[in-house]
């Protein structure tokens, strides 16, 4: 199939409209076939639910153009997964995991031209996500809702090269103890935006969150969970049950283990021993990791012996294993990889 004809390499990380999305209803008590549209745009009822109590949740996934010129996505599977938890956990109704991954494969087929070309550094960013329709005036759950997965390409992350980047220990909360944090929900994010516009307008790039009960311990940013690496290449990854559980950290640690042969370990990390890694990351769908090559405590300087020029040697090492197997030039575990087209 002949791809649109963009400029892949400086498309940008924005929202550009594409073919079709798909979109399925749920009403009675239960969801509708689904189907593939071309109008982009919603309509809702003016006590809609997810306008008066903010019931939504979503995901966050990708297309890509492997070396032999096949269409696939990592892992959508775990997608699905997390997002049922998330609409259980919101009261909202499931939408079952092989629906998801058929309205996934439709996107991709129907939009096969917007997935950017192997080696342009784009691809297609995908965003299923679920919000509720019907009126609610009274505190509780509504009775409809809707189901909507629609696809955009993507120009690099770190367009221009990789820059490692400098955060804040943040003054507020992220996500408290038995809340939300650990749902991919609107609200979380919505809740990070203060506090991130303050980071930027102070000159950081991002918070690092700590966790609302001691604050004492390193949770996650808006957005990302973190990864560490001590000077003996060991990786640490945060463990809290308030911290999102990102599919692409996930990702990572088997590759760290069973690709690079490193030990990997899930602890409680304090913010007292951030000085004592060599590397940090931020792990996420858009960027796989984004390096960080200083943590600033209220005035106090924790560098990164990577520096700020680059990425760690490990890091480093994770990244290229990680976006290899999505790209096709290294061998993916069984059942990492879906081919679509």
């Amino acid at each position: 199939m002949e791809k649109k004809n963009l400029d892949w390499s400086n498309i940008g990380f924005t929202y550009m409209t594409t073919d079709k999305r798909y979109v399925s209803n749920f009403k009675n008590g239960k969801w509708d076939a689904g189907e593939l549209t071309e109008d982009s745009t919603v309509v809702l009822n003016e006590c809609a639910g997810i306008l008066q109590y903010c019931q939504e949740c979503f995901e966050g996934l990708k297309a890509y153009t492997t070396a032999d010129g096949s269409i696939v996505t990592f892992r959508p599977d775990l997608n699905a997964e997390r997002m049922m938890g998330s609409a259980a956990w919101l009261e909202m109704p499931i939408f079952p995991k092989e629906r998801f991954l058929e309205a996934v494969d439709q996107v991709v087929a129907a939009n096969a031209a917007w997935v950017p070309p192997y080696g342009s550094g784009a691809t297609l960013y995908l965003r299923p996500y679920m919000f509720a329709t019907g009126p609610v005036i009274g505190v509780k759950p509504s009775s409809e809702y809707q189901f909507r997965l629609f696809g955009t390409p993507v120009g690099p992350y770190f367009k221009g090269g990789v820059k490692p980047l400098t955060l804040c220990v943040s003054d507020f909360d992220r996500a408290a103890p038995h809340g939300t944090g650990h749902i991919k929900a609107g609200l979380n994010y919505a809740m990070s935006l203060h506090a991130s516009e303050m980071a930027h307008m102070r000159g950081y790039d991002e918070n690092l969150f700590p966790d609302s009960a001691t604050r004492t311990y390193v949770e996650e940013t808006g957005g990302a969970n973190f990864l560490f690496v001590t000077r003996d290449h060991e990786v640490v990854t945060p463990a809290s049950d308030s911290i999102l559980p990102s599919i692409t950290r996930r990702s990572l640690v088997y590759v760290a283990e069973h690709y690079l042969g490193l030990k990997v370990t899930q602890r409680k990390v304090k913010i007292s021993e951030l000085s004592d890694f060599a590397e940090c990351g931020l792990c996420g769908t858009a960027a796989v990791i984004s390096p960080v090559g200083k943590i600033v405590d209220h005035g106090k300087e924790i560098c990164f012996e990577s520096g700020m020029e680059e990425m760690g040697e490990i890091t480093k090492k994770l990244y290229d294993t990680l976006t290899g197997i999505q790209m096709g030039t290294i061998e993916a575990p069984e059942g990492w990889i879906r081919k679509i087209l």
